[in-house]
């Protein structure tokens, strides 16, 4: 069974798509019309998203061996380690000991009681460090969840092997890779709460530490749905962001999710990062064949890969991937219209998203695919789509131009039909977004409007 037909709620990870063909129109300029009605924060959201990132939220937490530091860019650090252990790295059989400390959240009661949740987290993990995300909660009936891994995580492939975790389940909920998911929402049963734990660990004797500067939960409750209302354009704009495609990279690197066929989420991650100025360094690339075009996208699929899951799609590894630039958030989340979208790209913030669809859905595509990520970059006047595709066949293909109906459904639906007439799920608008560490007014604004703070 490939992974993107594994029994989830959430089946739509980055997978390869079938084939990509050339397309869309050329570059245009990014003016137009700006003005866009921002969503009505008073309208009831199906999404709950929550992040701890200031000093004051980091000493509001429980510590054991954790310290909050202030400063640029707050966050919580190993101060004196709470213990040591050992850890077997289930990817390599090599066991090691590690000092840790552990920070746990406030109790987070979610404002719309959940169907699922995905964490997320920046963080800075220097050689010889790394971290453990925890996700506690309360059903609506009452009884509490296990603690679920949600990840292990560092930002380098050298002291672990970064990875989800999978075969956890109490009867009631179950971790999907990186989504908590309710077994049967049909139920009524929820998740009205949670709460976060980080670990920190490092070596023995060692003074560095990492330091978690963002941990939050994107909890949702998305009613399920094959289609969804057609939203009216009100926006015409484009943002510059550079173009790079994943099947250039066919049969590199096969190791990372069998090569660059599947790299649509590192890819995406890769062109949103520069977007915002993140480059890496001529050392950092040394690794890469020199005779490979654009090895940034390499490097993307091999920071993001996670090694329980076999891709590069684990959709917090990406977020937190892009976190690792000098001064860039990146977080999951869920957004309910183009209009959010519309909103964000006024504030010049694109965002990656997650559709799936089958070739006919998708004027111009030329491919169906169980899941796929794109960069949406902006609106033409007629309020179409206008996205960076990485499964095209060159960089200069990668933008395209998508009939707004049909990108808006097979973005935000639940439930879709596959190429066999079987019900399987869509992913209800999961997006992700990366913004600067210090938003300006309008940018904030643009997040606080759509639920990320």
């Amino acid at each position: 069974m490939s992974r993107a037909e594994q029994p989830s709620r959430r089946t739509v990870l980055a997978v390869a798509v079938a084939a990509a063909v050339a397309g869309g129109a050329g570059p245009a300029n990014a003016t137009g019309n700006t003005a866009v009605a921002e969503p009505d924060e008073t309208t009831a959201r199906p999404v709950d998203h929550h992040a701890w990132t200031t000093y004051s939220d980091w000493r509001s937490g429980t510590a054991n061996g954790a310290r909050a530091v202030a400063g640029h860019r707050p966050g919580v650090v190993i101060g004196a380690p709470a213990g040591a252990t050992e850890y077997t790295d289930p990817h390599t059989g090599i066991t090691a000991p590690w000092e840790y400390a552990t920070w746990t959240s406030p109790v987070h009661a979610l404002s719309v009681p959940s169907t699922e949740v995905i964490a997320s987290w920046n963080a800075h993990t220097p050689a010889g460090t790394w971290i453990q995300v925890e996700l506690q909660g309360t059903y609506s009936d009452g009884t509490a969840t296990p603690w679920y891994v949600m990840g292990r995580w560092a930002a380098g492939d050298g002291d672990i092997k970064r990875t989800s975790v999978d075969d956890q389940t109490d009867g009631k909920s179950t971790i999907w890779t990186d989504t908590f998911a309710i077994d049967d929402p049909s139920t009524g049963l929820r998740l009205a709460s949670y709460r976060l734990r980080l670990t920190l660990y490092r070596k023995p004797g060692a003074k560095n530490t990492p330091t978690v500067w963002r941990l939050g939960a994107m909890g949702s409750d998305v009613p399920d749905r094959f289609t969804v209302p057609a939203s009216a354009p009100g926006l015409a704009r484009e943002l510059i962001v550079p173009r790079y495609s994943q099947e250039i990279h066919k049969g590199q690197y096969p190791e990372y999710d069998n090569g660059g066929e599947a790299w649509c989420s590192p890819t995406s991650s890769q062109m949103i990062i520069e977007y915002w100025g993140g480059r890496l360094t001529k050392e950092q690339l040394a690794w890469v064949d020199p005779s490979y075009a654009d090895p940034q996208v390499c490097h993307a699929a091999r920071y993001t890969y996670d090694y329980q899951y076999a891709g590069c799609g684990n959709w917090p590894f990406n977020a937190a991937y892009a976190a690792t630039f000098k001064d860039l958030q990146g977080v999951v989340t869920r957004l309910g219209s183009l209009t959010d979208l519309e909103t964000l790209i006024a504030a010049g913030i694109p965002a990656i998203t997650s559709q799936s669809f089958l070739k006919e859905e998708l004027t111009g595509a030329g491919y169906g695919t169980s899941g796929h990520l794109m960069t949406v970059i902006g609106f033409t006047a007629e309020g179409d789509v206008i996205a960076n595709d990485p499964a095209s066949p060159s960089d200069e293909a990668v933008r395209r131009v998508y009939k707004r109906r049909e990108w808006e459904n097979i973005w935000l639906r639940t439930k879709r039909y596959n190429a066999s007439g079987k019900v399987v799920s869509g992913t209800g608008g999961v997006c992700y977004l990366y913004f600067p560490a210090r938003p300006t007014p309008r940018q904030r604004k643009a997040l606080a409007a759509v639920g990320v703070r």
